[in-house]
C-alpha cells in the first residue's frame, strides 16, 4: 500500500534546531506562444506524437533557428512582473549533453548573458512576509518527452515525443533565500505567488498536469550561525505544490540524518518518490563547466531597446498584490477574503463586475463561499460558470437577500438564496424567474408571520410552559416550527421577534 511522507519529524526537535535549512528554487514556465521558440511548429498539446516537428526543431543538419519575437516579449513581461531589470543586450548559449530527448546533443540556453537578474517576490507564512530575492530569468527551448509507460516494449525500451522539443520556456532561478525550519513553507508560497504571476500577465497557463509549470529545489542545511552554505543536493519530479513542501521537509531531515551520524552529503541530483515518501538518488550533479557552455554561433545576440522594453511595461495588467491592496480599500472587503477573490484575474474581473446595487462585502462572502463551492462542484472553470450565471445574476442574489429594502417588493432567505443559485446554474434562468416559478419570496408580511406563530403556539402547550419557567432552549423548537410551517420562507429576524412577544405576553 502506497505510503505517505511522514507528517511529523523524525528527528527530536532540539537536534533540527542545530541547522538552518537553505532553499533556492528553479522554475520552468513553458511561454503560452503559438510556436516554438525557433521554429514555426506549433506548440499545441495533446496532439498525436511526433506530429509537431520539423528539421529545425529535431536537429537535422544544415538547419538554422530563428528566434521568436514573441517569446522574447511574453519572457519580458514575466520579468518586469517579477521587478527584474532587462538588460539590454543578453545572448544565446549551447548548454551541451547528451540525452535522448536532445536532438542536437545541446539546448539552447542563455548562460553568462541572460535577459533579465536581480528581481524579487514578496510573500507570507503565517503573518510573517519576506522578500525572496530572483538571481535571473533567460529564456531557452524545452526538450523533447520520454515516455517509459503504456508501450508494448516499455520494459527495454523509451520513446520519446519530440513535440515538446523547441517549446519557448523562461527559467527563473531564486536566490537561496528561503530559510530556516519553515523555508519548505516559503518555497510554496514562492511558487504560489509566481504561478499566479504567470496566468495574470497572461505568458503561460501554468499547468503542472501538462507540464508547463515545472519544478527543481535546491536544498541543503548548515550548521545555525555558519557562513558557509552546506552540500547542495537537488531535488526533481517536484510535480504539486503539495509535493514540493513534503520533498523539501523530508530531505532536510535526511540531511541532519546524515550530518548528525558523522557522514558526508553528496552533491547530486534526487528524485521525489510520493508513492513512497522519499527521495531517490538519481545522479551526481553536474557543474556548469560540464555542460561545455559557448555562445550560439546561429544566433545573433538580442537587443531589448529601452522603447520595447517600456511599450511592454505598460501592457502589464494590475498585479495580484496590488488587486488585493484595492480590493480592501475600494471595497472594505477583508485581506483574506480579497486574497480569494484575486486568485485568478477571472475571478476578480467576476467579482468586480458583479459589484453594483449590491453590498459589496455581501457579494464578496457570496462568490467567495457559495459560487466557488459550485464551481468545485461541478468541476468548470469561472468562466464557464460565468456564461450559465451572469454577474448581474449574483448581484441580484444578493439583492433578493437584502433585509432592509425589499427588492421590488420580493426578498428571499438565505437558505433559499442558495437554493435559486444553484437552480440558476442548471437551469439559466433569472433569480427572478426561479423565483417567482417556485413561489420562493420570503414572507415578510407581519399580520401573516403572525398568525403562524400563534398557531405554533397553540399546539404546544407544553413547550410554552417550558419557555415561562425558564428554558429558553426550547425557544429555537419554536423557530424551527414556524419556519417549517412557512416552507422556510417566513423572515427569521420577523419570526423571531413575534415569536418572542407572543410567549413572553
Amino acid at each position: 500500500m502506497p505510503k505517505s511522507a511522514p507528517e511529523e519529524p523524525l528527528i527530536a526537535p532540539e537536534v533540527l534546531a542545530k541547522y538552518e535549512p537553505v532553499i533556492g528554487l528553479e522554475v520552468h514556465v513553458q511561454l503560452l506562444t503559438r510556436t516554438k521558440i525557433f521554429c514555426g511548429c506549433s506548440t499545441r498539446f495533446g496532439d498525436p506524437p511526433n506530429t509537431n516537428v520539423c528539421p529545425v526543431c529535431l536537429g537535422l543538419p544544415g538547419t538554422l533557428p530563428v528566434l521568436n519575437k514573441r517569446a522574447v516579449e511574453m519572457a519580458m513581461r514575466a520579468s518586469l512582473a517579477l521587478n527584474c531589470t532587462v538588460h539590454d543586450h543578453s545572448r544565446f548559449a549551447r548548454k551541451n549533453y547528451f540525452y535522448p530527448d536532445l536532438p542536437k546533443g545541446y539546448q539552447i540556453s542563455q548562460y553568462e548573458l541572460p535577459l533579465a537578474t536581480g528581481g524579487w517576490l514578496e510573500v507570507e507564512v503565517a503573518g510573517a512576509k519576506k522578500r525572496i530575492g530572483i538571481t535571473r530569468l533567460h529564456l531557452e527551448e524545452d526538450a523533447a518527452k520520454n515516455l517509459h509507460e503504456g508501450f508494448s516494449q516499455s520494459a527495454t525500451k523509451a520513446y520519446i515525443d519530440y513535440n515538446r522539443c523547441g517549446t519557448p520556456l523562461i527559467e527563473i532561478v531564486s536566490e537561496p533565500d528561503m530559510r530556516g525550519m519553515d523555508a519548505p513553507d516559503y518555497a510554496h508560497a514562492y511558487l504560489t505567488a509566481l504561478r499566479q504571476i504567470m496566468l495574470y500577465t497572461g505568458v503561460s497557463d501554468v499547468n503542472m498536469e501538462e507540464g508547463s509549470l515545472r519544478c527543481d529545489a535546491n536544498v541543503s542545511v548548515r550548521p545555525r550561525g555558519s557562513k558557509e552554505f552546506g552540500t547542495k543536493v537537488e531535488v526533481k519530479n517536484l510535480n504539486s505544490f503539495r509535493f514540493l513542501q513534503k520533498a523539501l521537509k523530508y530531505e532536510i531531515e535526511r540531511h541532519i540524518g546524515v550530518l548528525e551520524s558523522g557522514g558526508r552529503l553528496s552533491q547530486e541530483t534526487r528524485l521525489w518518490n510520493q508513492a513512497e515518501g522519499h527521495t531517490v538518488s538519481m545522479r551526481s550533479k553536474e557543474k556548469a563547466h560540464d555542460y561545455r557552455y559557448f555562445p550560439e554561433p546561429d544566433l545573433l545576440p538580442v537587443h531589448i531597446s529601452s522603447a520595447w522594453r517600456e511599450e511592454v511595461r505598460r501592457s502589464l495588467p494590475e498585479l495580484p498584490e496590488a488587486k488585493r491592496a484595492r480590493f480592501v480599500a475600494a471595497y472594505g472587503i477583508m485581506p483574506d477574503l480579497a486574497e480569494v477573490l484575486t486568485d485568478t484575474q477571472n475571478l476578480a474581473n467576476y467579482f468586480e463586475a458583479s459589484v453594483g446595487s449590491a453590498d459589496p462585502k455581501k457579494l464578496a462572502n457570496v462568490i467567495a463561499n457559495w459560487v466557488l463551492a459550485r464551481i468545485k462542484e461541478r468541476d468548470i472553470t469561472i468562466d464557464k460558470w460565468a456564461q450559465l450565471v451572469p454577474p448581474s445574476q449574483i448581484t441580484r442574489i444578493v439583492v433578493l437577500q437584502s433585509a432592509e429594502i425589499p427588492a421590488g417588493g420580493i426578498t428571499i432567505s438565505t437558505s433559499t438564496a442558495r437554493e435559486v443559485l444553484g437552480k440558476m446554474a442548471e437551469t439559466g434562468r433569472t433569480a427572478d424567474e426561479i423565483v417567482a416559478a417556485g413561489g420562493l419570496a420570503q414572507i415578510n408580511d407581519a399580520s401573516a408571520i403572525e398568525q403562524a406563530v400563534r398557531e405554533v403556539i397553540a399546539k404546544n402547550p407544553d413547550n410554552v410552559a417550558k419557555f415561562k419557567s425558564g428554558n429558553e432552549g426550547v425557544f429555537k423548537f419554536f423557530v424551527g416550527q414556524v419556519m417549517k410551517a412557512t416552507r422556510g420562507q417566513a423572515n427569521p429576524q420577523a419570526v423571531n421577534d413575534i415569536l418572542r412577544k407572543l410567549l413572553s405576553s
